[in-house]
């Protein structure tokens, strides 16, 4: 597969950076680890990932934006593009030596996203898409899943936890979607479960509570594999709202319809 030299860019950084996590990931319970809030933890690790990432992106293109979890944002003097950055999407996975993590890196174009790569070191799985040129896991071209039906899929999901989003408007989306699908899976990496969607592993995901760097690679990923996505309302202010809701035009738009269900009235 042909990459662009902005692509090129992006993987390098993103193999850069996964070859530090796997060496710490290879020594979890070594790590210095301190605590940012409830049950959200950020590690050494992840903040020499985002400074490999960031050192690596800022040097090939020193004049766009940059925003990522762990640090200040850069504006950047070039207006038109910024990098979105999840150094490590799964830290509490990798803390706990759960090999569900990521790097994400996604390249936005006058607020659109136009590149994404997101790579998980342990099962060295890179997932890459540019607009216009397809989505792509290592070299083998990607298709969302051809299920038409929610009974036949199974669907991802986030699932709050303590000190974030709303416990019982969850419970109430879970309650519905639960009722409708073959299976619901929670793996604790955004990045990597919208990946998965554009993949065909995932026939749907939605989830709240979402910061741009959690989605920004995955959803350029599952538009270039053929999928649809929105905001749970049904627009396309992902960032804005937090939130997202992905599958193929058929399981999107019935996910959208489960989920946004109203409460049960008994």
């Amino acid at each position: 597969m042909a990459r662009s030299a902005l692509l090129n860019v992006m993987v390098q950084a993103a193999l850069k950076a996964g070859k530090s996590l796997s060496r710490d990931f290879g020594e979890v319970q070594n790590l210095q680890v301190s605590v940012k809030g409830p049950s959200d933890f950020v590690s050494q690790a992840d903040l020499k990932a985002e400074k490999i990432v960031r050192d690596e992106l800022l040097k090939a293109r020193p004049t766009y934006g940059f925003l990522g979890e762990e640090s200040e944002e850069i504006k950047g003097t070039d207006g038109a593009h910024r990098w979105l950055v999840d150094p490590l999407d799964g830290t509490t996975n990798f803390l706990h030596g759960i090999p569900q993590f990521a790097v994400s890196i996604a390249l936005e174009r006058n607020g659109e996203i136009v590149a994404g790569v997101v790579f998980n070191p342990a099962t060295d799985e890179l997932f890459t898409a540019e607009k216009g040129g397809g989505a792509f896991l290592n070299d083998r071209r990607l298709r969302v899943a051809a299920r038409r039906v929610l009974s036949d899929c199974v669907i991802g999901c986030g699932v709050p936890h303590l000190g974030r989003g709303n416990h019982g408007k969850f419970l109430v989306e879970l309650r519905h979607v639960m009722g409708e699908v073959a299976g619901i899976r929670r793996m604790g990496a955004a990045a990597l479960d919208l990946a998965y969607v554009a993949a065909g592993r995932l026939d749907g995901f939605w989830e709240a509570e979402l910061s741009p760097w959690d989605m920004a690679a995955g959803l350029v990923l599952i538009r270039e594999a053929g999928g649809f996505v929105s905001d749970m309302r049904g627009g396309t202010d992902m960032f804005g709202e937090r939130t997202v809701v992905a599958g193929n035009e058929h399981i999107q738009k019935a996910l959208l319809e489960v989920a946004n269900r109203p409460v049960p009235t008994r």
